[in-house]
């Protein structure tokens, strides 16, 4: 079994597309994964699947549940690793109240603007790129809203997004790995158990 974690494109935002943790379990759950639960209610599943092909069921489900076709960025633990292992966060001093995002995309981009792609109007700076994530910061508009960056990394790099705070990203990432350990620490255990009495 791996793990995976799906950050859930445009579901519990602003009022819009409200879904019960409760039934997002159990569409993925009916999609055939294990071990499914929750974190917050802004759209992130951590499950586990013995193959990456469950993600067509999921999709299926998912699409059923909201009613519409859903946008899924699945990850696994070693992606996320990766991504958290040196961040371009450090050192960054473009702005003051600056917070660090991890924006999601659905593929490989092939838009690659020359970074750092800043925008005052919409208060978020793009400073990275790994993969199919993105690395970027926010901070409050000139209106007092909160600045994010899906509709300018959406129209820039041509992909779809999703958005979440680096913070919530290295939480996510901690509770996969210490699942992780767990299950290799009951696998061992079973591995070693010795045999009760002897085979007639």
């Amino acid at each position: 079994m791996s793990q995976f974690v799906a950050f859930i494109r445009a579901i519990n935002v602003g009022g819009h597309a409200v879904v019960k943790m409760d039934d997002l379990k159990a569409a993925f759950v009916s999609a055939g994964c294990d071990n499914v639960r929750t974190f917050i209610a802004s759209g992130n599943v951590i499950f586990e699947a013995n193959s990456a092909t469950i993600q067509k069921k999921v999709l299926s489900k998912l699409r059923d549940l909201i009613g519409r076709e859903p946008t899924v960025m699945f990850r696994t633990l070693p992606e996320l690793e990766s991504l958290t292992e040196d961040p371009p966060y450090r050192g960054y001093k473009s702005h003051p109240e600056a917070k660090s995002l991890v924006v999601f995309v659905d593929r490989r981009m092939r838009q690659k603007p020359k970074l750092p792609l800043r925008s005052e109007k919409e208060g978020v700076e793009v400073i990275g790129m790994a993969d199919r994530d993105i690395y970027a910061a926010s901070w409050r508009k000139p209106n007092g809203y909160p600045g994010y960056p899906n509709d300018l990394i959406e129209k820039e790099f041509g992909v779809l997004a999703t958005t979440r705070a680096f913070s919530t990203v290295t939480k996510i990432l901690d509770l996969m790995r210490m699942e992780s350990a767990a299950m290799r620490d009951e696998a061992g255990t079973y591995r070693k158990a010795p045999r009760k009495g002897k085979r007639s």
